[in-house]
């Protein structure tokens, strides 16, 4: 099962969350139990539809180590 990123329409989190693809809607907020979730489009999905010429850019990081596309890579950079 894939990690989707969820923001909460009731608390204004953002989670993490192990879903089916096909079957998020109805998921529940782990913070305030809702099931108000909008799916998130991820920092990877995002470096990887905007790449040109097979992903020659490469991910960047984000600022946020929890959804940093440079983290794991062994290149250096800062949050």
């Amino acid at each position: 099962m894939p990690i989707y990123d969820f923001f909460c329409q009731d608390c204004g989190k953002d989670h993490e969350l192990l879903v089916r693809s096909s079957n998020w809607k109805g998921t529940v907020c782990p913070k305030c139990g809702s099931t108000r979730l909008e799916k998130k489009m991820s920092s990877f999905a995002a470096v990887a539809a905007g790449a040109s010429g097979g992903g020659a850019e490469g991910p960047s990081c984000s600022g946020v180590p929890s959804s940093c596309g440079m983290c794991g890579t062994g290149k250096p950079h800062s949050h």
